[in-house]
């Protein structure tokens, strides 16, 4: 069946077609009822099966025979460590972990929040969680204790599992600190935490709260999987929002199982056995489905990498590992090809390895430029497949299926609608455009298998953010068109959410701290081009009348407080000092049109601009201070 017939038949037969799909994977009771609707109508699958995460990731393929087989592959240059972990050696470490988490109180129903660096002691925990019904919410690890306060506020935990320290490029991270001031912030207090001590240095203040990981796995028995419903919250993952506030994107575990199998096999055509490798983080949604749960319920080898792709120690790192553990696919973020890029513009390092086990290599987490896509092609032996999707969808939505039928790469294009994904492009009026319009992307609902089931304790906020803009469809809030031939082209964010290497945030709350600083009056942060990350902050402040303040303290201030509400993933480098900011006559900052300033792209005076004489003044700013487009290394990069 081609990609055609076979993406067709998911969108007119859509129950057979996810029925076959739960057939795949083993549930404790098989669901008869493929697709419902929960209490506010949103559309809910496999409403009476039951079934567990971490018996599909693991005991199951021991009780096949496969227990020998290796299930991770933990490469850690900062560490100079390399550890391979079995099916059997994972399962036993997560079983008991699982039984000490039940020995401090934790049952099926309650909530615990991960904090850990890129180690498989971070996996172990979400497994561990998965086993007795926990429902985890992983933070990323640079995030600060202001933003990890906020989720521990949000999602209640009754448990943290944190480690130590972790380590970027050569610099040690405390942890343990970061959670003590987290847990002070917070109005919820978590009842324990566990910590992975990694003996690397890092000072570990005890408090009455802590509990010694290592301790903790050698004194508890091992404990069964417990059954949840098809519906159970797997996990909560927090996203940035546009009111600053972070959104608790819910995943359920049955449609994710189901979800995830088959973007294994259809969409990435990793067959079991193979090595795969995200090139992610666990605290994004990238390390829950294709670093830890995707490639374990396929039977495949997992990579979990500690490292960048530069600096770690070199630009040869990537070619190293895929070359060492024999990848035969790797996901990761333009943002890392164009590092490697800028560091061996001539593919020195590629030559030294040999990358024939690599079949396929796919981009996502924002859009890949067509200068780093002919440089990957030029020297990689495999093509590069861009894909798209997001936090809220969990897997791909729009790809190349691989495991189906390999279509023809468009540059610029992030392929076709991946089967169960009905999008359209819709203008403001929610009519459909024809080709090669732009519009917004929108999916007709039901949303396929492993999708948000919702917002953590927040449906006001769901319905109003992806449902009611268009009744009957999901909102991704980005923009896009297709071609004549059905491939599709995303164009960006909508909203003031940005995206900077992969990672996406909020300016509404970069702006509210910001705003926080004594000497600034009011302040717009938006996302401009950078030739590295896709896209950074700029923060233009108007100060407080007769202020006096330095630039360059003001923003050497502002960065530090960024960094110390958000962390360093912000990467706010740029704050320029303006007369004024432009804003319609009802009062509304056009953060737009700066943006297009200063990425020197096309825009439109707004009618309703207050005074049209400031956008040369910003553009005067901007020439000054060589931002954006007006860096002259930004420009030769692209």
């Amino acid at each position: 069946m081609n990609y055609n017939e076979y993406y067709t038949n998911s969108i007119t037969q859509t129950e057979n077609f996810w029925k076959e799909q739960a057939n795949t994977i083993e549930w404790s009771n098989k669901p008869e009822i493929i697709l419902s609707q929960d209490e506010d109508g949103y559309p809910l699958w496999y409403k009476d099966g039951e079934l567990n995460m971490c018996y599909l990731a693991l005991d199951k393929h021991i009780a096949d025979g496969y227990g020998d087989q290796v299930a991770f592959i933990y490469d850690s240059p900062v560490t100079q460590t390399i550890k391979k972990y079995t099916f059997l050696e994972v399962k036993t470490e997560v079983a008991k972990l699982a039984g000490g988490m039940q020995s401090l109180g934790l049952k099926k129903g309650h909530t615990a929040v991960i904090y850990m660096p890129m180690i498989p002691q971070a996996a172990f925990a979400m497994l561990a969680c998965a086993r007795i019904g926990v429902t985890h919410s992983v933070v990323f690890g640079g995030f600060a204790p202001h933003e990890l306060a906020i989720r521990i506020d949000d999602c209640k935990p009754r448990l943290i599992i944190t480690a130590s320290s972790g380590i970027e490029v050569d610099r040690l991270i405390t942890y343990k600190p970061l959670v003590d001031e987290a847990i002070t912030l917070a109005l919820h207090k978590p009842k324990k935490v566990i910590v992975f001590n990694r003996k690397l240095g890092a000072r570990i203040p005890f408090k009455k709260y802590d509990v010694d990981y290592d301790a903790l796995v050698y004194g508890s028995e091992e404990t069964p999987c417990v059954p949840v419903n098809a519906s159970h919250p797997l996990y909560v993952l927090y996203t940035s929002g546009t009111t600053g506030k972070p959104k608790g994107v819910v995943r359920d575990t049955g449609g994710c199982a189901v979800a995830l199998k088959f973007s294994m096999q259809k969409i990435y055509n990793i067959k079991e056995g193979d090595v795969f490798w995200a090139a992610s983080d666990v605290g994004w949604v990238v390390g829950h489905s294709f670093i830890v749960y995707g490639p374990l319920i396929n039977r495949s080898s997992s990579i979990i990498f500690e490292g960048k792709p530069i600096k770690t120690p070199d630009a040869s790192t990537f070619w190293r590992i895929i070359d060492e553990h024999k990848v035969n696919a790797m996901f990761t973020a333009p943002t890392a090809i164009r590092a490697i890029k800028k560091e061996d513009p001539n593919g020195d390092f590629i030559k030294q390895y040999d990358l024939s086990s690599l079949k396929t290599q796919f981009l996502a987490g924002e859009r890949c430029d067509l200068a780093t896509l002919e440089w990957y092609n030029q020297h990689i032996p495999v093509t590069a497949i861009d894909h798209w999707w997001q936090t809220e969808s969990g897997w791909p939505m729009i790809a190349n299926m691989m495991g189906v039928e390999v279509l023809a790469v468009k540059p610029g294009s992030v392929g076709k609608a991946v089967c169960g994904y009905d999008i359209k492009i819709f203008d403001e009026e929610g009519n459909e455009l024809q080709a090669n319009q732009q519009g917004y992307v929108v999916v007709k609902l039901p949303l396929p298998p492993g999708t948000l089931m919702g917002l953590w304790n927040d449906q006001p906020r769901f319905n109003a953010g992806y449902l009611e803009q268009f009744p009957g469809y999901y909102f991704s809030g980005d923009g896009g068109y297709k071609d004549e031939d059905d491939y599709i082209y995303i164009t960006g964010r909508v909203d003031d959410v940005i995206n900077v290497a992969g990672h996406r945030l909020s300016t509404a709350e970069m702006e509210e701290v910001v705003a926080s600083h004594q000497s600034v009056a009011e302040c717009a942060v938006i996302g401009i081009n950078d030739a590295l990350k896709g896209q950074i902050p700029l923060a233009l402040v108007v100060t407080k009348l007769n202020d006096d303040i330095e630039h360059f303290q003001l923003e050497h201030e502002i960065i530090k407080i960024v960094r110390q509400k958000i962390g360093a993933v912000a990467s706010l480098r740029n704050v320029v000092v303006v007369n004024r900011l432009p804003k319609t006559r009802s009062g509304k900052i056009l953060r737009k049109l700066m943006q297009s300033i200063a990425d020197g792209a096309n825009y439109t005076v707004p009618s309703t601009i207050d005074d049209e004489s400031i956008i040369a003044e910003i553009e005067a700013v901007l020439i000054k201070n060589e931002i954006g487009i007006f860096n002259n290394q930004n420009t030769l990069n692209n």
